[in-house]
């Protein structure tokens, strides 16, 4: 199964590419401004991943148009800047955070669903970013937060699409194999391998998606 990764020139996007690469899926990197998202049809994606990236959304190439044409279609995550992209989509406003934290920890407090479900609250991450995301939309909420008050995660409502603030596949950041596991496992014909004791790995709700 194949998995679309839109890199929006970040240092960040092969450490996300070995993530995925755990599970055994075809994992096929491009960058913003190297394909179109038509083009991306032709590769048949299961799922989508929005990188993270050094800039705004305003910067990140075909991310949004992306995200408006295969939310829906196929499950999409979008990490720190790729989070960023998904709240402006469905109407939000990136906006300076109120202090940059580039290469911390913070604390995640999180509604224990979703991505989150059967993880502990709060847990720590690795945060890298200066901007933050005020959600506007009554499509999209809010499902965790730093201790600052700083939004950490959001998703859709009634679609499978989900933003991290946070760095899963950083070294740094606990439970980040757990969270795309879950984030894998929304569709219904796929089953990852989770490692052994990992929690909450049957309970998360599957999305009865279009096969690709």
């Amino acid at each position: 199964m194949r998995l679309v990764l839109i890199d929006n020139y970040d240092s960040f996007t092969f450490n996300l590419y070995q993530l995925f690469c755990e599970f055994d899926l075809d994992v096929s990197v491009f960058r913003h401004d190297k394909i179109s998202a038509e083009a991306v049809a032709a590769l048949a994606p299961h799922w989508i991943v929005i990188s993270p990236g050094p800039k705004s959304p305003a910067h990140a190439g075909i991310s949004k148009d992306v995200v408006r044409r295969y939310a829906g279609a196929v499950p999409i995550l979008g990490v720190c800047l790729g989070m960023q992209v998904i709240n402006e989509v469905y109407g939000g406003r990136t906006e300076r955070a109120p202090v940059p934290v580039h290469g911390k920890r913070s604390l995640v407090h999180h509604t224990g669903d979703g991505l989150f479900d059967g993880l502990p609250s709060p847990f720590w991450v690795a945060r890298y970013h200066s901007l933050q995301c005020r959600v506007l939309s009554p499509h999209l909420r809010e499902t965790a937060w730093a201790d600052d008050g700083v939004v950490m995660a959001l998703e859709h409502k009634s679609l499978p699409v989900w933003g991290v603030q946070f760095h899963p596949e950083s070294f740094l950041s606990q439970y980040g194999l757990e969270l795309a596991a879950r984030f894998l496992a929304s569709r219904r014909d796929f089953h990852p391998a989770l490692p052994s004791g990992m929690p909450g790995q049957n309970r998360f709700p599957r999305w009865a998606g279009a096969a690709h």
